[in-house]
This record gives structure tokens, C-alpha cells and sequence, in this order.
């Protein structure tokens, strides 16, 4: 059964990246650098200048390899975690949850996602800033392949260097996935209104998908920031924690800074994630119709 959701994922993720890539870039760089720019389209013009057009799909690899195991892992353990919450809940596996339930299931399975996601992320954050942080005389010589970040990684840190902003990932996460989980199934719920949600169409459900995206990054957009901050600037040396960098960026730049690159990643969650619903919808439907003809 999970063959379906794999193969869903994989489309999904392709979706998610090749049509986001290009926001989820200008949004680490903002992040990392808000003094560098003014906006998305500052961003946008100075990255073509310099860098030009493959300057906004630095990072593809990681993001793509990334994008599939979370949404592969999220979305087998989304099904187990629903179980779980029918346990504690006390009804059987048949019974429908409540969009609440769902919510709590959705952030369960984003947990073991974040086991997945935290390495690859942590490459593909290093990757789209490389640029930055040479210009910025952070570092000296910027690593500009996928396998030449691995291997600074592990000559520096180690393999649990992979890990740095860990906490910062898991916190993102968890409350992070109760909004998208939480969002989507109210969306679904208000354009079901009264009839099943598995009789919604494509439209319906891509803007579900979407809202619950958006939902999912408003929430969290802050500890996303501090996380990609971590995850960078570790390149140049010892970075400090989830909280002293939060702590530091509040303090020497404002509330505000933690809300670098807010524009680029609506855009990019909107689509990428009503694409992603409608594919995981849908294949769900296909693996139902396969069990049940068997």
C-alpha cells in the first residue's frame, strides 16, 4: 500500500520543486541576508544579475530528494498516526475523524518527517546562501555542488553535523503540521458542506491544499527564519542556538527580520501544496479502488 503514496510523492514532490524552487531560493536568501535586499523582485533581479537563471535552482537536488522523503514518510506515517489518534480517542478504524483529530495526527507524522528532512535541508539552505556568504566575507571558498557540502559537513562536524538546527526543524514541524493538517481538512470541510469530502473535485481540493500551505507558514514562518539562519551561518563557524539566535536577530534587527522572505513562501506554499493534495487525493482514491478489487 505504500507503493501508491511513494509514487505520489515523488510526483508531488517534482511538482512542489520545480514549480516553487525559485521562491523557496529567494526566501533563504532574505532570511539569511535581509540587509542584502529589498524585496522579492529586488532579489529576484539581483540573483539573475549576478548568478544568473540556474543562480535560483541552487539546491535543487537536496530540495528535491528532501521534498519526497518528507512527503513519502509524512504521508505513511499521516495513516498510522490517524490509528493512533483513534486509539487514544477510543473508536474503531473505521470511524471518521474529526478536522481536530486529523490536525493531531498530521502533526504526530511530522515528527519522524523531520528525521528525513533536517540533513537534506540543511544542504539545500547552504547551497541557495553560498553566494551570499561569500559576498558577505563570511567564508573564503563557497561549495558549490551538492557532494562538496556533504563532505565540508562531514570533515567539519561530522555526520551529526547534518543535524544542526535540529530543535529549530522539529519546532517548525510539529505545531506546523497541525496548522497545514488542520487547514486543509477545514477547507475541505467548508466546500464539502454537508456532503462527503471524498466527493470534492480538483479545485476544491487544490485550494485546500493551499490554504492549508499557507496556514501551515504563517504559524511557523518565524522559527523557519532561525532555523535557516542556523543552518547557513554554521558554514562560518559556531552558531549559536534556536533561542540566542532568536534572541540576537529580535535584538540587533527587529521583530521584522524574522519575516525576511514572507512573500516568496505564500506563493511558492499555495501552489506547490494544492498540487500536492490533489496528487495525494487522488492516489489514495487509486490505491482504494486496487485494494478493494483484490
Amino acid at each position: 500500500s505504500a507503493t501508491p503514496l511513494t509514487s505520489t510523492a515523488c510526483l508531488g514532490g517534482t511538482a512542489c520543486v520545480v514549480t516553487g524552487q525559485p521562491f523557496d531560493t529567494a526566501k533563504v536568501k532574505m532570511q539569511t541576508f535581509p540587509n542584502m535586499y529589498k524585496g522579492l523582485v529586488d532579489c529576484f533581479v539581483k540573483t539573475y544579475k549576478q548568478v544568473g537563471f540556474r543562480g535560483f535552482y541552487k539546491g535543487t537536488t537536496p530540495a528535491l530528494v528532501a521534498n519526497i522523503a518528507e512527503n513519502s514518510v509524512l504521508f505513511m506515517c499521516y495513516g498510522f498516526c490517524q490509528q493512533i489518534v483513534r486509539r487514544i480517542v477510543g473508536v474503531d478504524r473505521k470511524t471518521k475523524l474529526s478536522d481536530l483529530q486529523n490536525a493531531a495526527a498530521g502533526s504526530f507524522a511530522s515528527a519522524f518527517a523531520t528525521l528525513v528532512l533536517c540533513p537534506t535541508e540543511l544542504v539545500k539552505c547552504r547551497l541557495q546562501a553560498m553566494h551570499e556568504m561569500q559576498l558577505s566575507g563570511k567564508i573564503i571558498q563557497g561549495h558549490n555542488t551538492v557532494w562538496s557540502v556533504v563532505k565540508g559537513v562531514i570533515q567539519k562536524d561530522g555526520p551529526l553535523g547534518f543535524y544542526r538546527g535540529l530543535s529549530s526543524t522539529l519546532l517548525r514541524e510539529v505545531p506546523g503540521y497541525f496548522f497545514f493538517f488542520g487547514g486543509y481538512e477545514l477547507s475541505r470541510t467548508f466546500f464539502a458542506s454537508g456532503r462527503s469530502k471524498d466527493e470534492l473535485g480538483p479545485i476544491p481540493l487544490l485550494l485546500s491544499g493551499g490554504f492549508g500551505g499557507s496556514c501551515l507558514w504563517i504559524a511557523v514562518y518565524p522559527v523557519d527564519c532561525v532555523k535557516s539562519r542556523i543552518q547557513v551561518l554554521s558554514m562560518a563557524g559556531k552558531q549559536a542556538g534556536f533561542m540566542g539566535t532568536f534572541v540576537t536577530v529580535v535584538r540587533t534587527e527587529g521583530v521584522l527580520a524574522l519575516y525576511s522572505g514572507l512573500m516568496p513562501t505564500m506563493i511558492r506554499a499555495f501552489v506547490a501544496n494544492g498540487a500536492l493534495f490533489l496528487a495525494y487525493e487522488y492516489s489514495r482514491k487509486l490505491m482504494m479502488k486496487q485494494i478493494d478489487s483484490y
